[in-house]
């Protein structure tokens, strides 16, 4: 893999539908939608945009970074499986990047060193994936790792001095506790970042084993 050559990232595990076509920190392009349910409609116009405002084609790339979870069932499900179409016309490597990690990193950019911090984000009614962080020299360190929740003891798992991040706690808490709006996935250019930097022996092309990282696994209710 040529570290030189640029790599296209995709974000699709919130409402965000992020593509990033990422040279470097200070060369980058970056295209965001915000709009629900619209990743399957518009991930492929976001990835058509960067490629084109920097006229480039996917032969021109070292390879693809996509958001690997956990996150929304139907929004992995969506960038994994652009990603590995993709990947496969062009034989380009797939980085899959761990979710909450490239938030972390995104984070940790503008906390102040020693700065400790929540990411909660619901997986349905009744359940929140859950990790704690610290900031260590704009970078991050786990203080917990990724585990699911049940809502009713998340007041438990936090402390004062936490600052909150995600959808489990709406935009009021996350404004007063933390100053800053309710980031609750990353962008694609921190995807991108994250695989520069720490996801390169992560690189794959074995396709038919990559999968969502969910936690869990999801069970499809039938209606009586």
């Amino acid at each position: 893999m040529k570290l030189n050559k640029p790599i296209l990232a995709i974000e699709t595990s919130q409402n965000l539908c992020g593509v990033c076509l990422f040279e470097n920190e200070q060369k980058f392009i970056s295209a965001n939608l915000v709009l629900k349910n619209s990743h399957s409609e518009k991930l492929f116009d976001l990835i058509d945009f960067v490629l084109l405002q920097a006229k480039a084609e996917l032969k021109d790339l070292s390879s693809i970074a996509v958001s690997i979870g956990p996150g929304s069932f139907t929004g992995l499900r969506i960038g994994l499986s652009a990603a590995k179409g993709l990947a496969y016309g062009v034989s380009l490597p797939i980085i899959p990047v761990p979710t909450f990690e490239a938030l972390a990193l995104q984070i940790s950019g503008f906390l102040s060193d020693k700065a400790q911090f929540v990411i909660c984000n619901k997986i349905n009614r009744d359940e929140l994936y859950f990790a704690k962080f610290k900031v260590n020299s704009n970078n991050y360190i786990f203080t917990q790792q990724i585990k699911i929740i049940k809502v009713v003891s998340l007041n438990s798992e936090i402390n004062s001095n936490d600052l909150l991040f995600g959808n489990a706690f709406g935009k009021s808490n996350m404004i007063s506790s933390a100053g800053k709006y309710n980031i609750i996935s990353p962008y694609p250019e921190y995807i991108a970042k994250w695989a520069r930097e720490y996801g390169q022996k992560m690189a794959t092309t074995d396709f038919d084993n990559l999968e969502p990282n969910y936690l869990k696994e999801f069970l499809i209710k039938e209606k009586n």
